[in-house]
Formats: structure tokens, C-alpha cells, sequence
């Protein structure tokens, strides 16, 4: 429950911030769209890069448990900052989130890792029902949200972006109320170091964190290519890291490593075109989809919630259709699940270039409702192709004795994905906003970019699964 109203706040937002950046900050114009991609797109590799740092922390600094409870008050603050109008404080506020995000989202699913023995049959039983929280969170988040902004404090035509923010913090505040209550269930486990059993060093990581915040909001003012630029090297001099160890540990652990390192391309590649639906599929909604339904109007928030519903609602069926496979010997081999992925995303998009080029309502220059909700259905197929089995993967395929590096890679790669998703979105967007001309070009571009991909990937399946040795 504690992560279930950590997602609730996290992706509670996600619909709005995109939109309330043009509303507040660029007076509704179309041009301001291109700059709320780049900001959206930073403000999610920053997220993801800063999971990296937050493990750390806990694992060297005060233990799990108050890593989680420092971050929930960090996200908490964030979310009430963004919902002051005044942009310098709006991007204070999402650097705060995100430094408050990385102590809290990696550390709390370690203690659930730790509430079981390798061994323990309840392990797989444990996660499943954190994935449930998660996904119930994200499904609900937009719903609730979306209803307050659209039709009890605002309305469609002038949604009450604030609200959002507000409830969101909220829903923060009694995420870390309910841990902090629960704590004692757990009877030790995520506690601090035995060498720090004090107040010490938590003060000492507070006054980090507030010290970070400025960092993170440079980085998301920057933003877009300059932020690319930065993690673009950090991913170089993180791959030349675990190559020259891969090298070291001998022949199979480095090519376990190359298959790893290309795992973290596809990855993103995947992430840049997916994540469109936080910032161009917003505006897409918003402007270029009838979400008319007789007198009822879809609210453009609801959209956020069909992914995570559709993961739900679909992760048993892949899973069954995977084991049915499997007793048939036809299981497509992890590279191409990995393709897989890619086609079902590159699928999405040749949705949306058939309904912008021979869809067009001709009385109000929209598309049916139904394409956009089922572009997010199948990129939700294309998700569970790939993301669930890319964390175990890297545990097994990392050199031994960077482990950790190797997941902090897998962050890192998914984060540089997101940032390539707000300058992809700002392409599109163009200087004077998301029409449907500009839209079909960029879809258009994206499907054959990951038909290619996913096409190639299924071709040198064969070589990669040599590089596995094995694995599965």
C-alpha cells in the first residue's frame, strides 16, 4: 500500500504536466509544446538516473527504511512545490521529486526482495501482489485526478492543473504515513547499518539531498540534447566499466556483457518511442482525438490509466502464452522477445499513420477515440514482451562483482530513452505545436525506425543468444 500511493502520486501527475506547462507557463500557446516535451523528457531520465544514486545511499548509508521514509518526504514537498505558478519554482519542484524518487522507488521493492529467503515458495507470490499495487496505483491515479481537474474543480475546456499537483502530494503524505506505521512489521529488515545506528548520517543525507536539488534543476533547465550530451557519457563510461571487467573474468562473462550492453540499446530505443505517451500522446488527445461520446467527454487524463490497466489485465495471458510455447519448444528466445517488443511499439505507431492519414473526421479534423486507446493496448503487449524480464536479465548477465553497476546501467539506459522521448516529442511538436501533418510525419518516422530494429534484432537473434551462453 505504501507503493500503491507512491504510484498514485507519481502517475497521478503524468497526464498534466505537459499540459499544465503550455497552460501556465506559455499561455496556452501551441509553441510552448515543444519545450514541455523537453522538460517532461528530462524530468523522466533524471527520475530513472536518480534510482541509481538512492540505492546507493541505502545500501552504504542508512538502511533501507529511512531512505524510503527521506524520499517520501522529498517526493511530498516536490508536489505541493509544482503546484505554485511560477516556473522557477514548478522545475524546483520536479527536481525534488526526482531526488526524492530515487531514494524511495528502488529501495522499497529491495525490502520486499528481503521480507523472503532465495528459496521461499511465497517470494514470486510477494512480488506479484507489490506489482499489483503498483499498477492498481497507476491505474486509479489518472482516473481520480483526471475527474477532480475536469469536472469538480475545473472543466475540460480549463482543467484545475493545480489540484492534481495538490491531491498527488496527498497521496505522498499517506504513502509515507502508512509506512512509517508499518515499519515495525518488519521487524529489522531494510534497518540502518549496524555501524549507523543514529540520527547521524540521516541529517548528513537530508542536507545531501537539499544540496542535490539544485544540480537535478540545472540539469532539467538544460535539458533536451545538453542533458543528452551528460548521460550519453555517463552510459559510455559506465559500458567501458563493465566491459573491461567482463574482459577481465574471461571469454563467457565478456560476452555476456556485449549481449547485455546491446540489451541496454534495445532498451532504449523502446523507452524513446513508448514513452510518447506522457508527452506527445497528451497533446495528441487533447487536440487531435474526438473524445466525444454522446454528451460525455473522455477526459484526456483517462488515457493514462488504459497501460496500466492493459498490464494487468493481459501479464497472465503473456505469461501462459509464454509456458505454452515453451512445452511446445516455439518459445521465441529473449533477443527476440526483446524485437518483440520493438514491432508490437512500431505496431502502435502505424495505428496512429493510419487513422491521421485516412481516419480524419472531415467535420472536426479528429480521429475516433478507440485508435489512441488501442495504440496504448498494444504498446502495453509490446511492455510485457520486454520489460519484465529486463532486470532479471541483467542480474544474470552482469559481471559478478558489479552486479550493481550492471542494474544501474539498465536505469540508466530506460532514463536516456525517456530524455530521447521528450526531444523526439518536441520534434514533432515543432515550433508551432502538434498538428496532424507534423504528427503523421513523426509517427511515420517511428514505425519504420522500430520495424528496422525490431527486424534486425530478429535476425542476429541467433549470434546474440551465442553471447548468452546459455542463459535463459
Amino acid at each position: 500500500m505504501s507503493e500503491f500511493w507512491e504510484r498514485f502520486a507519481f502517475y497521478g501527475i503524468r497526464w498534466a504536466l505537459v499540459l499544465y506547462i503550455v497552460a501556465q507557463f506559455h499561455g496556452g500557446s501551441p509553441s510552448g509544446q515543444a519545450a514541455a516535451n523537453l522538460t517532461y523528457g528530462a524530468y523522466l531520465a533524471l527520475v530513472y538516473a536518480g534510482a541509481i544514486v538512492g540505492g546507493y545511499v541505502a545500501d552504504k548509508g542508512i538502511g533501507y527504511q529511512r531512505a524510503i521514509l527521506v524520499g517520501a518526504v522529498f517526493m511530498a514537498g516536490g508536489l505541493f512545490m509544482i503546484a505554485l505558478p511560477d516556473p522557477r519554482m514548478f522545475k524546483l519542484g520536479l527536481a525534488t521529486i526526482v531526488v526524492g524518487n530515487g531514494m524511495f522507488k528502488p529501495n522499497i521493492s529491495t525490502i520486499v526482495g528481503k521480507l523472503y529467503a532465495v528459496s521461499d515458495e511465497r517470494r514470486d507470490s510477494g512480488f506479484t501482489i507489490f506489482y499489483m499495487g503498483i499498477n492498481t496505483g497507476a491505474f486509479l491515479a489518472p482516473l481520480f485526478t483526471g475527474w477532480l481537474a475536469n469536472s469538480v474543480f475545473g472543466s475540460d475546456g480549463m482543467p484545475a492543473y493545480k489540484v492534481v499537483f495538490i491531491s498527488a502530494g496527498f497521496g505522498m503524505l499517506v504513502s509515507l504515513l502508512w509506512f512509517s506505521m508499518g515499519r515495525a512489521r518488519l521487524e529489522g529488515i531494510g534497518s540502518p547499518p549496524p555501524d549507523a545506528p543514529g540520527m547521524q548520517r540521516v541529517v548528513y543525507v537530508v542536507l545531501g539531498a537539499v544540496l542535490v536539488v539544485p544540480l537535478v534543476y540545472l540539469l532539467l533547465a538544460v535539458g533536451g540534447k545538453n542533458l543528452q550530451l551528460v548521460l550519453t557519457v555517463m552510459f559510455l563510461g559506465l559500458a567501458v566499466l563493465l566491459m573491461r571487467e567482463g574482459i577481465r573474468d574471461g571469454r563467457v562473462a565478456r560476452d555476456k556483457t556485449i549481449a547485455m550492453l546491446i540489451i541496454f540499446v534495445v532498451n532504449i530505443m523502446f523507452w524513446m518511442f513508448f514513452e510518447q505517451a506522457g508527452s506527445s500522446f497528451t497533446f495528441l488527445a487533447d487536440n487531435i482525438v474526438n473524445r466525444k461520446i454522446g454528451s460525455f467527454t473522455f477526459p484526456t487524463a483517462w488515457f493514462q490509466s488504459v497501460n496500466s490497466g492493459a498490464i494487468v489485465g493481459l501479464a497472465p495471458v503473456l505469461a501462459w502464452i509464454w509456458v505454452a510455447l515453451a512445452r511446445r519448444n516455439v518459445n521465441p528466445s529473449i533477443p527476440r522477445k526483446f524485437g518483440l517488443g520493438l514491432l508490437f511499439n512500431g505496431a502502435a505507431l502505424l495505428l496512429l499513420m493510419y487513422a491521421l492519414s485516412s481516419l480524419i473526421d472531415p467535420a472536426d479534423h479528429k480521429i475516433p477515440l478507440w485508435t489512441l486507446v488501442a495504440v496504448y493496448l498494444i504498446q502495453s503487449v509490446g511492455e510485457l514482451c520486454q520489460s519484465p524480464i529486463g532486470l532479471s536479465m541483467v542480474t544474470k548477465l552482469a559481471p559478478v562483482r558489479l552486479v550493481g553497476l550492471g542494474m544501474g546501467g539498465w536505469f540508466l539506459s530506460t532514463g536516456i530513452g525517456n530524455n530521447l522521448s521528450g526531444i523526439f516529442a518536441s520534434e514533432v511538436s515543432g515550433e508551432s505545436g502538434l498538428t496532424t501533418a507534423s504528427a503523421l510525419g513523426g509517427y511515420t518516422f517511428g514505425f519504420w525506425a522500430l520495424l528496422l530494429a525490431g527486424a534486425a534484432l530478429f535476425l542476429a537473434a541467433p549470434q546474440i543468444n551465442k553471447l548468452l551462453h546459455g542463459v535463459k
